[in-house]
């Protein structure tokens, strides 16, 4: 998957897969969190958004 893809960009040092690679995972990442903080609101009345 990606993660054997990337390991195999350090390892061959191809800089933009490498770039390319770790931008997914982060836009991945932020996408989950977002996620998961506007559902949090949702299902908490406590939680506000602001």
């Amino acid at each position: 998957g990606l993660g054997r893809l990337i390991i195999g960009a350090v390892l061959s040092r191809d800089f933009p897969v490498i770039q390319g690679g770790l931008l997914f995972l982060a836009l991945i990442y932020l996408t989950v969190n977002l996620a998961v903080d506007l559902l949090y609101a949702a299902i908490d009345p406590r939680v506000r958004l602001e």
